[in-house]
Formats: structure tokens, sequence, C-alpha cells
């Protein structure tokens, strides 16, 4: 385990997500961590430095004033011996703070002094999270070198709406942790990488939709690969059944319209691989109830409308990723559809694959693919998923070399 031997400073701050950040202190101590929190007054409300202090084995740091802690500039010492900060949960107060350099409490003056790699987790109020303001200072701290990690979208605990603004699981922020301190080589360390994955599902009624065939396996995959290798990884997926990859911040949609937007909300990137299986089409108006089988037996018409080429887009955008790789599930003439597609889209290179029923490969463990480029095509063999995903994440590494388009979350 990457976490094992390392030294964690957690800095709990005050929302009712700060219950998860005592199974969060469980995890990394049973992976081998040491846990050393620093809980801001609001924190305080929430959970008890009793309860923190239990489970860390260590004691809890409150004051920036503690005469005791101070005397040997405290704050100082336990913004620099620790590997990593981890702020969980980060409320939009602390998040403005640290953005705009205040230091008026304990947990932001670590914070300001630390020179170790920050990991903020937020939580708060979806419309909180939504805020220009807030919004404004993600970019700030993105830009700072701070490392994000969700939120993730669900129920509020407090409010009981819905939408992004849960703090991630502690498997995943652990999960993260691990990606941050592993100790082997990190070439895409410092780029931002955009995945889309799985299919997208447009509804024609309340219970029917319009939907490609699609399990999300590949490109799951390269969204892993490309973290382990240093990315910080937006993935934007469509429905899928398969588990999270650790590492990557995922962001769940539904429809075309949808993921696009999700997309574009992620520039600028440096990296963008567009492998989701998208819907070319939708129905034009989307029925508000269940639509009946006619007592004549035939079948209603569906008037469809394009959906947006989000590959195409991302191509030909201002703010277009240095590195465009695209997708291409053909059943006839793979690399001539591919090559048009490459040309087409404005994309850097073509995963072109084979899908017709006799391959067995749509929503299967191995894929075989083409890289189509504009010097060329190569085939490489049947793989499984994860192993097409770390040789395209190698090529990736190996192409990107240009200064770095966007700090890491």
């Amino acid at each position: 385990m990457s976490v094992a031997g390392k030294r964690i400073l957690l800095i709990i701050s005050g929302g009712i997500a700060a219950y998860k950040s005592l199974d969060l202190i469980r995890r990394l101590r049973e992976r081998g961590a040491a846990v050393r929190p620093v809980m801001t007054a609001g924190a305080q409300q929430f959970v008890t430095p009793l309860a923190v202090g239990a489970l860390a084995a260590d004691r809890v740091y409150t004051d920036v004033f503690s005469r005791e802690d101070e005397q040997d500039v405290g704050h100082i010492r336990l913004a620099r011996e620790c590997d990593l900060v981890i702020v969980a949960p980060a409320t939009a107060d602390l998040m403005a703070k640290m953005a705009n350099g205040l230091a008026d409490d304990l947990a932001s003056t670590i914070l300001l002094a630390t020179d170790r790699p920050v990991l903020v987790a937020p939580a708060m109020n979806p419309k909180m999270w939504a805020h220009p303001a807030t919004r404004r200072n993600v970019e700030t701290l993105r830009a700072d070198h701070i490392r994000f990690i969700g939120p993730n979208s669900g129920e509020m605990a407090e409010s009981g709406e819905a939408g992004a603004g849960r703090m991630a699981e502690p498997l995943e922020i652990v999960a993260r942790a691990e990606t941050l301190l592993d100790d082997q080589p990190k070439p895409l360390a410092g780029r931002k990488a955009i995945v889309t994955s799985g299919p997208t599902h447009e509804p024609i009624d309340p219970v029917r939709y319009i939907a490609n065939r699609s399990s999300g396996r590949q490109g799951h995959a390269i969204a892993a690969a490309l973290a382990k290798l240093g990315a910080d990884v937006a993935l934007v997926t469509g429905p899928v059944t398969i588990p999270d990859p650790e590492g990557v911040t995922v962001v769940r949609v539904e429809r075309a319209e949808e993921m696009l937007n999700a997309v574009l909300a992620e520039l600028p990137a440096d990296i963008a691989v567009m492998v989701a299986a998208v819907a070319d089409w939708r129905v034009a108006s989307e029925a508000s109830e269940k639509v009946k089988k006619q007592a004549d037996g035939v079948p209603p018409a569906l008037q469809l409308a394009e959906n947006p080429d989000i590959l195409k887009t991302i191509g030909h955008h201002a703010l277009r990723p240095k590195l465009v790789i695209g997708f291409a599930a053909e059943t006839q003439n793979v690399e001539e559809n591919g090559r048009a597609k490459l040309q087409r889209k404005g994309a850097d290179f073509i995963v072109a694959n084979d899908v017709s029923p006799a391959t067995g490969i749509m929503g299967g463990p191995r894929n075989s693919v083409r890289i189509i480029s504009a010097g060329g095509t190569e085939q490489w063999p049947e793989l499984a998923k994860e192993e097409v995903a770390e040789r395209l994440a190698a090529l990736i590494a190996e192409r990107t070399t240009e200064p770095a388009a966007r700090k890491p979350r």
C-alpha cells in the first residue's frame, strides 16, 4: 500500500460530512498510515475531538494560539511534518480562505504554510458548490496545484436536496492518497485528462430509452491507466454497472447533451480520450407518460433529432486539448471509416475496433484495436481491455511532451 509508513495530516472542517472523517481515519490507519488530525471550530460541532483522537491514536490540534503547541511554532511544524495534507470535508468557507490566502485559524494557517501535496474533498450544498464564487475559488486552487476529489452527486443529509456536493467516500479518498503518494515514475504528473466512458441513454418516455451497447470497461480502464501514470483524470461516464476506477474524479451523466456539458466544464485540459458510445440520435420530444400500444398494432412514429458530436466539438474547440483521441466502433471497413473520422473530428488518433457480432468484443473483456493517425495505422493484437488501456496510456505519455496546459486538481 502506498500510504503505508506515510504521515497524513488530516484537516477536518465544519460540515455534516465530518462524520465520514472518522471512517477515513480508520481506513488510512489500517493501511499503515499515521494520521495527525486538525479540527476547525466548526468541525467540533459535528464530531468530538475525543472521538477523532481515539481513532487517530494521536492528539487533536485545534487552536493556533495554543501556548503549548506554539512554543516551537506548531503550525509550521504541523505543515511540514507530513507527507500529504488531506482536507476532508472541505467547506466552501475553508476553500475560499485557501484561494485568497487567508489564515485566521489553525487549519487555514497550516494550509498557507505547507509545502506538501494537498488533497481536498469538498462537501457542501449543491447550490453552494455551483455558485460562481465557489467555482472561481476551485479554479484558483487547481491552478495552485491543489488536488481535488469529488464532490460526488447524491442526496444531501442536511437538506434533502440532491446534486453535486456529497463528500467523496473514505475509500475513494484513500485510493487517491495512494496514487498521490506512489513513488513510481509519473510521466503524466501535472497533466489533466478527460475521459468519457459507457453509453448514453436518450429517453423516449419515462420507461424506455435509446442507447448503444457499452459496458464502460474500456473507458474506465483507460481512466485508471492514465491516473496510474500521474494524470489528473476527470471520468465522465454514462450509466454503467462497473465500479468507479480508483484515483479519478467521476462525473455521472445520462444523456449525450449532459455528457457534452460535463466535458466542456472540465476544459482546459491536456488530454481528451473520448471512449463513450454516445447515441447518435435522441427523441425530438420526450413523452411525459409511457407511450401505450395502439389498438391497431401500428407502432408510434418517433421523431428523432441528432445529438451533439462530442469528439468533433472537442477536436475543434478554442480550448482544444493538446492531444485528442477518439474511438470508432465499426462493423465494416474499420480502417477506412476510422481514418475518415480522424479527419472529420479533428482528432490526433482514432482507436478503431471491429464490433461486428462475430467478434464478440462489444461489452466483452477483450479488445482488438487499430491506432490510426496521420502517420499511419498500427494494428494491436487482441488484448484484455486493461492491457489496451495501459498501452494507450503509455502512448499518450510518450506523445505528451510539451508544457502542461493545466495544473492538477
